[in-house]
């Protein structure tokens, strides 16, 4: 498990308590090595995939010693502890964290925002409130982001059991034709059963050549949960159609004996429940639409660059 973010502070600071200089790269490996972190670990990204959580961890890390005094940048991407980095270490060599950036005013200053107020002016109350020790604000971001879409999902998945079977079906095909089945939604159309045939609600190709085909069970349930008898149902018209791949798409969950069903049976047969279908449906679009766009912004070297 990846160390909270105020846990890279004393490993950190450590590192440059040697006074050389060191850049990003050589303090991720340093506390890569000090929490003895798993290859997993180590590489395991943020909710962007742009970076690894240990390289976000020591980022903000980095930017947090700047803006608190404890260390300078001799030049771009390098640096280096100074005195007052050493006697602060000195008295917190036992650990520190955002706690007690904060009782250094330069910190206090950035972390609270307050810039129109001396430092002396803020109240403990304000810091108390931002004192988020344990995330990075990347880290506050992607929760946000999380519980946004998980209010979303709920909102999506509300909406479609408003809608008719048919709807459902089709959506499905939508879906699968975004995610990069079936070529085009006109041709994915055309090959949907809306008949039901045989257990079958829709079928659509695995790819734009149509080397293979995927048969799609689509279950629109507000009550209840699939069970192993619908998983062997539509297994067996699997078999009928000589079929060796399927889609087993609900609104509603699956069980336990539903889901060890589909893993043991001959046929690959993946299944998607309500939470799952909303999550794939914010992912690629389908039913959303952007309400406001964020840009997170970094320095651009090249622009300095004399």
């Amino acid at each position: 498990m990846i160390p909270k973010f105020d846990d890279f502070f004393l490993p950190c600071l450590q590192c440059l308590s040697d006074g050389n200089i060191y850049t990003q790269e050589l303090l991720r490996t340093y506390v890569i090595d000090y929490f003895k972190l798993s290859a997993a670990e180590a590489n395991a990204l943020i909710k962007s995939g742009k970076k690894t959580q240990v390289s976000d961890r020591v980022s903000w890390t980095v930017s947090y010693f700047l803006q608190a005094g404890l260390i300078d940048a001799p030049k771009r991407g390098t640096y280096k502890i100074n005195i007052f980095g050493k006697k602060f270490l000195q008295e917190h060599k036992n650990g520190f964290d955002k706690t007690d950036l904060l009782q250094i005013p330069s910190f206090a200053k950035f972390a609270t925002r307050k810039t129109d107020k001396p430092t002396s002016a803020i109240k403990p109350t304000e810091i108390a409130k931002d004192n988020t020790d344990d995330k990075t604000p990347t880290d506050l971001i992607d929760d946000a982001f999380r519980q946004i879409n998980s209010a979303l999902a709920k909102d999506l998945l509300t909406k479609i059991l408003e809608m008719s079977p048919a709807f459902f079906e089709k959506l499905v095909v939508e879906l699968l034709v975004k995610m990069g089945y079936g070529g085009s939604f006109e041709d994915a159309a055309s090959v949907t059963q809306y008949s039901h045939d045989e257990g079958i609600d829709g079928v659509i190709k695995e790819d734009k050549l149509g080397l293979d085909t995927i048969y799609i069970q689509a279950k629109r349930w507000d009550k209840g949960t699939v069970g192993s008898k619908d998983i062997q149902a539509f297994v067996g018209a699997l078999d009928m159609k000589r079929a060796s791949k399927g889609v087993f798409i609900t609104t509603s969950t699956f069980t336990e004996a539903a889901k060890k069903c589909a893993k043991e049976v001959q046929s690959k047969i993946v299944l998607i429940d309500g939470e799952q279908l909303c999550k794939y449906m914010i992912e690629y679009n389908l039913g959303v639409a952007p309400r406001q766009v964020y840009e997170i912004k970094q320095i651009d070297s090249d622009y300095f660059e004399e």
